[in-house]
């Protein structure tokens, strides 16, 4: 990444955890009383959340508690029991599906590891969603869109390289780099900093603004990195055994008189 961005991003830090939902943009993401269960588990029991355009909403919950669940209805990859799942003024549940499909090129999904294809280089993983996807055939402009995307996540220098030659850190920017290039409107993130050290989890979390700022993204973070929520969150959601028990700048929740959403920011 560019000095001066990675600067910016770092600048911006505190500014992305005190600007309020109230300021974004319109809903591009609607959930109205949620519920799925697997068998006998209940795992979202009544979820209820917007995501306004431009906005970065992060997901804070401990593993276990139905935040991956939660969004992975918003791209059709689950079905809820009840309630509604609106994205884009459309209820998921009910689209064709190649409405389904083109409801997907709109959405980044970035997978805890990567979902990179260990059998490609990373050229070549960068380069599949817009042969596939996108259909796109003049190997010189697919070429010019990979080297930009690399250059964005600091990672030019690995555009030959096979994934298993990569560090966790450097996947998760290259899964970044991979989901980016389609330009989504909207970006999922579950669980980006899992796995990776302090140093690497805040440049990936810085990474997250970064992007955003550039390609004007709206994001829903799911995490229980508090590190990560405190840098890239506008407003969090804190979610425990299968329902949102508070919402608020992080600082605001900190400060809670709930002590089990303050027990989260220890």
């Amino acid at each position: 990444m560019a000095n001066n961005e990675m600067e910016a991003a770092i600048e911006n830090t505190g500014k992305a955890q005190t600007t309020s939902a109230k300021t974004a943009g319109e809903v591009v993401i609607r959930l109205e009383h949620l519920k799925k269960s697997f068998g006998s588990k209940e795992v979202l029991k009544d979820i209820n959340m917007e995501l306004r355009e431009g906005e970065n909403l992060v997901v804070l919950g401990r593993s276990g508690t139905g935040k991956s669940v939660a969004i992975k209805c918003m791209v059709g990859m689950l079905a809820q029991d009840e309630g509604i799942c609106n994205v884009f003024g459309q209820e998921v549940k009910t689209l064709s599906e190649n409405d389904l499909k083109s409801l997907r090129e709109k959405i980044g999904f970035l997978f805890q590891s990567g979902a990179l294809y260990d059998s490609m280089t990373v050229r070549d993983n960068l380069a599949f969603p817009l042969t596939r996807v996108r259909k796109m055939k003049d190997n010189d402009e697919i070429n010019t869109l990979v080297e930009e995307m690399l250059e964005n996540v600091g990672l030019l220098d690995a555009i030959d390289k096979m994934p298993a030659d990569l560090s966790g850190g450097m996947r998760k920017r290259i899964g970044l780099a991979r989901t980016l290039i389609m330009k989504p409107q909207i970006m999922l993130y579950d669980e980006p900093t899992t796995g990776l050290d302090p140093i690497t989890s805040k440049e990936i979390s810085e990474l997250i603004l970064t992007m955003r700022k550039k390609y004007k993204t709206s994001s829903i973070i799911i995490t229980h990195d508090i590190a990560c929520a405190k840098i890239t969150a506008d407003r969090i959601l804190v979610m425990n055994d299968g329902i949102f028990i508070a919402e608020g700048a992080c600082n605001e929740l900190e400060h809670s008189d709930d002590e089990l959403v303050r027990s989260f920011f220890k």
